[in-house]
């Protein structure tokens, strides 16, 4: 899954007080697949390709303890509320930025084949939907799509961002299941999920920074 773990975030900056920290909730969203290409590139955890992986997806991944275990995964989780919560001075932000991290290991647990852990050893887990492609495809648009008319109905703003920001999430998406696949795994790929997952940050950071709710009682709604 990629740009269905966007799907919690705009969930929890549409529900999030005051402005929709989009920005925020987008690096939460993937922050273990960050951790995990950081980590791949210096050797700490590693993936490999494999075309008999699945169906849709030919990544053998298949030690990643720290970033893809639900225990690691809730310890992102945990490190990132304790930051968002302190830095933004706000318990509430805090929990849903936790939650929206939690929700990467969750989502690909629906995806993945069997690579997942419960603490970095067996049993292997993962229902394994990227066999099943006419059923991922539509869980993960649906997902995005779905969150991201959620998202939109609770605020409002110019229509441009937005719609960059779809684009941009949509086109990286085809290319992550249409375009050929690299023949090894290397910094040159980890890299290139890394670059990826900033532009698309960078782009929700900005239409953050452009939307505002709808309704925020009517002294603060008259001001708008």
């Amino acid at each position: 899954m990629f740009i269905g773990h966007f799907a919690p975030a705009f969930a929890a900056a549409a529900i999030s007080p005051e402005r929709p920290r989009l920005g925020l909730m987008f690096v939460a969203a993937q922050l273990v697949d960050w951790g995990f290409f950081a980590l791949a590139a210096v050797g700490v955890e590693h993936m490999r390709i494999d075309p008999d992986a699945s169906v849709m997806v030919p990544f053998d991944l298949y030690d990643m303890p720290y970033t893809h275990s639900l225990v690691g995964a809730a310890l992102w989780a945990a490190a990132f509320f304790g930051i968002v919560a302190i830095h933004q001075r706000n318990l509430r932000v805090g929990v849903l930025a936790g939650m929206v991290v939690l929700s990467h290991w969750l989502l690909d647990w629906v995806v993945h084949v069997p690579d997942l852990t419960m603490s970095g050893g067996p049993p292997k887990l993962g229902l394994g939907l990227w066999n099943l492609p006419w059923v991922a495809i539509p869980l993960e648009l649906g997902l995005v799509l779905g969150a991201f008319a959620f998202y939109i109905r609770r605020t409002r703003g110019p229509v441009g961002p937005p719609a960059v920001l779809l684009g941009a999430m949509l086109l990286l998406q085809a290319i992550n299941w249409f375009a050929p696949h690299p023949d090894a795994a290397g910094l040159f790929l980890y890299v290139q999920a890394l670059v990826a997952f900033g532009v698309l940050t960078a782009l929700a950071a900005w239409v953050g920074e452009n939307r505002w709710f709808r309704k925020r009682g009517s002294l603060a709604f008259a001001l708008q």
